[in-house]
């Protein structure tokens, strides 16, 4: 069975073509600054790379390009060959904890979720709407962000805030990156034959920190947004609020100005003047002083959150580091598990060198003195939305 899994942003649109149940990648690529002059997109079958430059007006003719492509290079012989796609909609509000098939009320209920996602839940709304007119037949589901932190206890996701704002507005911890999470906590369950308790760190421009116990999501580092919990790349983390007002009143800046800055020039970015993590580790090596301390404050942060879910699980089988920083940055890791040895957390600096995602090694990189074993894993959330497309698609 072929499906599309798909994950639709402002101005991109990036997918998988699966056979199912298989799990084969038949291909993928993405769409780029869709709605400028400078759209591109790639398209990658085996060794074979597809790479057009040219104005794309919507996520509408994208799909129609995609589409158009897969029949005329052969990758489908037509289009009803596809018999579903799953859409990754980053959040479900209180409404979803899982997966599920998109009809006229599933995307009713998505639209009224886009106040708390202003930026991500609308391009996805345009990529269901686009896919569902494209090819009408195929099965349409909507893959959740927030859908795995659903298992947060009330006192874990509840704000000190008047209780109100809940009732009336929503207003509660969500967490994001769920489907990673999701990932690495399968992918966890067949390397220790359980589901232990696991502390998974997803590191990468934006990241997230989550306490899993025996499977289930107990609590996470972002919260009613994604600029919530530790620094980030361009994103503040936990700050104190009032800043916002005291710098709003010295400089005259809006509301919307000051948190443009919270979520995109600060970080990171904000300290050290530079936000990748490849840019960053050369500065790094290179002893300037800005980024020294822009990492210490960062890998500090990262491991006073493994602290706290360390005290709040009791018992650590794991502590996994993934995504892009998470997989392929031994400088990171080695920072931040040096910071965790009151833990008795001990690095392997061998192991830590070596392993790296992009070079295809994953694995331990503690030593077997180490009180808590730790690993570097690849996540694939794309993986998780053709597996729970394929199975609502059979329902």
């Amino acid at each position: 069975m072929l499906l599309l899994a798909v994950n639709s942003g402002s101005s991109t649109l990036k997918f998988r073509l699966y056979d199912m149940p298989s799990e084969n990648v038949i291909t993928k690529g993405s769409f780029e600054r869709i709605g400028s002059n400078d759209s591109d997109y790639t398209i990658r079958v085996n060794d074979e790379k597809i790479y057009k430059k040219e104005k794309i007006e919507s996520h509408e003719e994208a799909v129609n390009i995609l589409l158009t492509e897969l029949v005329e290079k052969g990758i489908v012989k037509k289009l009803d060959d596809i018999k579903a796609v799953g859409h990754r909609v980053v959040h479900g509000g209180v409404l979803y904890s899982h997966s599920v098939v998109i009809n006229d009320r599933v995307l009713e209920e998505i639209k009224t979720i886009k106040d708390l996602a202003p930026l991500h839940n609308p391009a996805a709304i345009i990529g269901i709407k686009a896919f569902s007119k494209v090819i009408p037949n195929a099965t349409m589901v909507a893959c959740f962000d927030t859908a795995f932190h659903q298992t947060i206890e009330e006192k874990e996701f509840l704000y000190s805030v008047p209780y109100e704002w809940y009732v009336k507005y929503d207003v509660r911890k969500y967490g994001f990156h769920g489907l990673s999470h999701q990932y690495i906590t399968t992918k966890m369950k067949d390397i220790l034959g359980m589901n232990g308790n696991l502390i998974i760190c997803h590191i990468g421009n934006g990241a997230s920190i989550s306490a899993v116990k025996e499977g289930k999501c107990i609590a996470t580092s972002m919260g009613f947004t994604p600029n919530a919990g530790i620094m980030m790349g361009t994103r503040s983390g936990d700050i104190d609020y009032s800043i916002i007002g005291y710098i709003m009143k010295k400089t005259g800046m809006s509301y919307d100005e000051v948190n443009n800055l919270l979520n995109k020039k600060s970080g990171l970015e904000g300290i050290a003047g530079m936000s990748d993590l490849r840019d960053i580790d050369r500065a790094f090596l290179a002893k300037d002083s800005k980024v020294v301390l822009a990492i210490d404050m960062y890998t500090e942060r990262i491991a006073e959150y493994i602290a706290k879910y360390y005290l709040k699980l009791g018992k650590v089988d794991a502590i996994i580091f993934t995504a892009g920083g998470g997989e392929n940055d031994p400088i990171i890791r080695k920072e931040v598990l040096n910071k965790l040895k009151p833990l008795g957390v001990e690095v392997d600096e061998k192991l830590n060198e070596e392993t790296i995602v992009r070079k295809d090694k994953e694995g331990l990189i503690t030593t077997k003195k180490s009180s808590i074993a730790c690993y570097v894993l690849a996540t694939d959330e794309e993986l998780v939305i053709a597996k729970d497309t394929y199975n609502l698609s059979k329902q």
